[in-house]
């Protein structure tokens, strides 16, 4: 019997989860969502495949992806759009009654993360498919860099059209293997968020929830050192200073690729980056379970 309760245990974490997926069937909430994050893939990649056809170059079937969430602003237009996704958190129904009744607390919880983490691997991975179905006419699947990113890169062509191809990027690692890294990076941006989103909906209500989102993007919004430089004219030297000092401090700028050090400088290195985020993760975990111990769940005909 007690080599049977650990896979009960899991059993039941599993099934918490996918109830929570069951909501998603013919759910208008998710249908917009995943709407909404093809249209913005389609714009964001759509001057990259411009410049292409422009220039009569091909490109490699993933770098409209690398250069356009690469972009720090990119990456936080695509984490609002998970506002509509998990809007509902922390899922209060009569399904949520009956689990309560036959499980604990913890395990309610852990379904939640569980649920929470392939909800934003399975919305990463249809921005990077739908990245790749916009670019596809005129792209080749090998992992070299292409023409057109040399161009863009080499150039300075990127900064004319807005987009954030950088020889940085080209120089330090494979089309396939950038891909793999922003991919992370974003992942575990968009988990900080949702956690931070978790706890403040135990603890204050869905409206809290919402806020602490835009606080959190807001707050990544800022500490941008492009913004610096515009308000505060920088020089060279503080520029340098006021990008190694965001690099640090911003989770939005951590989520970005070429925010990182590669050698040269003194910004966060990807290790330390997959560190600091997983630690604050953890750390919102262990607060959504000291609330969710306190959180006094009352159910009336089916509602809180």
């Amino acid at each position: 019997m007690k080599r049977i309760r650990p896979f009960l245990g899991i059993y039941q974490i599993w099934e918490i989860c996918l109830y929570n997926f069951r909501r998603w069937r013919r759910n208008p909430r998710i249908i917009m969502t995943f709407g909404l994050a093809f249209v913005m893939c389609f714009l964001l990649t759509d001057k990259a495949v411009k410049f292409s056809y422009e220039y009569e170059t091909t490109m490699q079937i993933l770098e409209p992806f690398v250069w356009t969430f690469g972009d720090s602003n990119s990456i936080l237009l695509a984490s609002l759009l998970l506002l509509l996704l998990f809007s509902d958190m922390p899922f209060l129904d009569e399904g949520v009654a009956y689990y309560l009744m036959r499980t604990t607390r913890l395990k309610w919880l852990l379904g939640q993360v569980l649920y929470i983490c392939l909800s934003v691997f399975i919305y990463m991975g249809f921005i990077l498919l739908s990245s790749i179905i916009v670019s596809a006419p005129n792209s080749f699947i090998g992992n070299i860099w292409s023409e057109t990113g040399a161009i863009l890169g080499y150039s300075g062509a990127g900064e004319h059209v807005a987009l954030p191809s950088s020889v940085k990027t080209m120089e330090m690692s494979t089309p396939y293997s950038c891909m793999i890294t922003i991919f992370i990076l974003m992942l575990l941006y968009i988990l900080l968020a949702v956690s931070i989103m978790l706890i403040m909906n135990l603890k204050g209500g869905k409206f809290w929830g919402v806020g602490s989102v835009f606080t959190f993007s807001l707050y990544g919004f800022l500490l941008n050192p492009q913004l610096f430089r515009e308000f505060l004219n920088l020089t060279d030297p503080q520029m340098y200073i006021a990008n190694v000092a965001t690099g640090w401090a911003s989770p939005l700028q951590h989520a970005t690729y070429h925010m990182h050090n590669f050698g040269y400088d003194l910004l966060p290195r990807l290790w330390q980056t997959y560190l600091i985020f997983g630690i604050l993760i953890l750390i919102c975990l262990v607060i959504a379970y000291i609330f969710i111990k306190k959180y006094n769940f009352n159910f009336t005909g089916g509602s809180q």
